[in-house]
């Protein structure tokens, strides 16, 4: 059974989570006797797509028309469908970004396909039909859902799986999809894209802070000491909410989900809409004055005290170990 997978660029690159894809696909089609095949939108290049080679993807099918340049649901979902057929695809794979929850949504009623959204791993096989595990009750368990439809749509949590490069890296043969009838109805006016040194939703290591910093003018403490670890920020949703941060570093169950290496919480309580989104995090460290905070019941290490007199001391700490 052929796998096709959607990885998405940023400014024409594959990034950690399209590897994380084309690594899925490439496992997910070996186990199926299949071959996985990418679709590309907008404007990867293809010395970009060639990329992909790297982690066994043989072929590639590129929508290049224009019109894919800006994320359309319905615009992108019927390119899918088309090259779901193209390709002969029982399966497509989506990352679990917001563009690609809401493709793998439509693609998936379109093609009157089984869903399963945030697989956290490959499938095994039970009967006739293919079983996923996922996480649910926020992050608190996990379950297993079969799909036994014809065309089966998968979204993948990001950071769910690892990135492996192939044994027999291969060259990419890349074959224009060509474009049917459908038109956007959505006119992007202007993207705005996080700036950071490191990129959220690949950081090995992630500073976070929530209401405990009292206010904007304190997180100049955060950012030094993520600039010293090498790591990304992030906050909580209430932060995010009264606009100390922007939005795109909310993580949480309304926000972005994420897995890094270490996880360090300035002040926030570790609600479980927080834990949702962290939970996956190889190693949690709590700082929090509030000795019953709920977070130091899923730390690895805590640190009970105000945040003001521990973060001057992790900083000057941090700058001895880089000396």
């Amino acid at each position: 059974m052929n796998v096709l997978f959607i990885p998405e660029a940023v400014d024409g690159e594959f990034h950690k989570p399209a590897l994380e894809l084309a690594t899925y696909a490439a496992e997910l089609a070996k186990m199926l006797g299949g071959e996985p095949i990418a679709l590309v939108f907008g404007d990867a290049s293809n010395d970009s797509i060639q990329v992909l080679g790297i982690y066994g993807t043989a072929r590639a099918l590129k929508a290049a028309d224009g019109k894919y340049n800006s994320f359309d649901s319905a615009v992108w979902a019927s390119a899918a469908a088309l090259a779901v057929e193209k390709a002969n695809a029982g399966i497509v794979v989506c990352t679990g970004t917001f563009n690609g929850k809401a493709l793998s949504a439509r693609l998936a009623a379109k093609l009157g396909a089984g869903l399963v959204s945030g697989a956290a791993g490959l499938p095994h096989k039970s009967a006739e039909a293919l079983v996923y595990r996922k996480p649910i009750f926020s992050s608190k368990g996990f379950g297993e859902f079969a799909i036994d439809t014809d065309k089966q749509v998968v979204c993948i949590g990001i950071n769910s799986f690892r990135v492996a490069e192939s044994e027999n890296p291969v060259q990419v043969s890349i074959e224009n999809l060509g474009s049917d009838g459908t038109q956007p109805k959505i006119e992007v006016l202007e993207t705005m894209r996080s700036k950071g040194q490191v990129l959220l939703t690949e950081a090995e290591v992630v500073v976070s802070a929530g209401r405990g910093l009292r206010g904007p003018e304190n997180w100049h403490m955060i950012e030094e000491l993520a600039n010293i670890l090498g790591a990304a920020t992030s906050c909580s949703k209430p932060v995010s909410d009264v606009g100390w941060r922007p939005h795109s570093e909310h993580v949480g169950q309304t926000g972005l989900t994420i897995s890094p290496n270490l996880y360090i919480a300035v002040g926030i309580s570790g609600a479980i809409q927080h834990l949702a989104g962290v939970n996956n995090s190889k190693v949690i460290a709590v700082i929090n004055k509030d000795p019953e905070a709920p977070f130091f019941k899923s730390a690895d290490y805590g640190i009970i005290g105000d945040a003001f007199e521990v973060l001057p001391k992790l900083i000057e700490a941090a700058k001895a170990l880089k000396k």
